[in-house]
C-alpha cells in the first residue's frame, strides 16, 4: 500500500526519536521518556520469545505426562483391566487435546515473532502489524482459560502493538478494515499453525489402540 508523503514523514519521525525538541518536551521526556516505535517493537518481540519458551516448557511437561499415561493404558490392557485402560485412555485423549491447542498457540507465536522481525528490518508497520494484532488477540482469548499467565502477557503484547499502530496513525484504518482485509491474513497464520500442530502431534505421540473399552466394560471406537 502506497502511503502519502506526509504519512511517511510522520512514520519516520515516530520510528527514530526526534533530535530537536523544546525545553518543555525535554523535561517531560526526562521524567517519562516515550519509547520510540522500534523500541516498542523490540520489547514486544522479547515478550513473545519469553512466552514461546514458556509454552515449549509446558508442552515438554505434557509430553512426559502423555508417555506415562500411554504406558498405563498399555499395562492395563495387558492385565485385562478394561476399566482402568478406558479411564487412562480418556485422560490421555483430553491431555492430547490440550497439548495440541498449546502447540498450535506456540507455532502461531513463532509466526508472529518472524513477522515482527521482518517489520523491524523493513519498517512496514501498516501491513506487518495488523494481522499480528488480530492473531495475538485470538491466542490470548484461548490461553487465558488454559494458561492465564501467558494469556495476560499476550494481552500486554497486543496493547503494545496497538499503541504502535496508534502512533503511526494506522490504528483507526486497521480497526475499520480488519474484518474484511487483515483478518484474512490472520486466519491464514492460524490455519498454518493448526496444520503444523496436527503434523507434530502425529510425529511425537503414538496412536492409541483402534478400540478401547469404556469404564462400563463396553467397547468404544477411537
Amino acid at each position: 500500500m502506497q502511503l502519502p508523503v506526509s504519512r511517511v514523514e510522520d512514520f519516520a519521525k515516530s520510528w527514530v526519536p526526534r533530535e530537536k525538541v523544546s525545553f518543555i518536551e525535554k523535561v517531560k521526556h526526562t521524567i517519562s521518556p516515550p519509547p520510540p516505535i522500534k523500541q516498542k517493537l523490540a520489547r514486544a518481540l522479547y515478550k513473545l520469545r519469553v512466552q514461546s519458551n514458556k509454552l515449549e516448557y509446558i508442552i515438554a511437561k505434557m509430553k512426559e505426562r502423555d508417555q506415562a499415561l500411554f504406558e498405563r493404558v498399555v499395562k492395563a490392557q495387558m492385565e485385562k483391566d478394561q476399566a482402568h485402560a478406558a479411564m487412562y485412555a480418556a485422560e490421555l485423549a483430553e491431555l492430547r487435546k490440550m497439548t495440541k491447542a498449546l502447540m498450535m498457540a506456540k507455532i502461531a507465536v513463532e509466526r508472529i515473532i518472524l513477522r515482527l522481525e521482518t517489520v523491524l528490518v523493513v519498517g512496514d508497520v501498516v501491513s506487518g502489524l495488523a494481522p499480528v494484532v488480530a492473531v495475538v488477540k485470538d491466542i490470548r482469548k484461548h490461553l487465558l482459560s488454559v494458561v492465564p499467565e501467558i494469556g495476560l502477557e499476550l494481552a500486554e503484547v497486543g496493547e503494545l502493538l496497538e499503541s504502535v499502530m496508534m502512533e503511526t496513525g494506522e490504528f483507526h484504518e486497521w480497526s475499520v478494515a480488519s474484518p474484511s482485509v487483515y483478518s484474512e491474513d490472520a486466519k491464514k497464520i492460524l490455519e498454518e499453525a493448526a496444520i503444523v500442530a496436527e503434523q507434530r502431534m502425529k510425529e511425537y505421540f503414538p496412536e492409541l489402540p483402534s478400540t478401547l473399552p469404556s469404564p462400563s466394560g463396553e467397547q468404544q471406537n477411537k
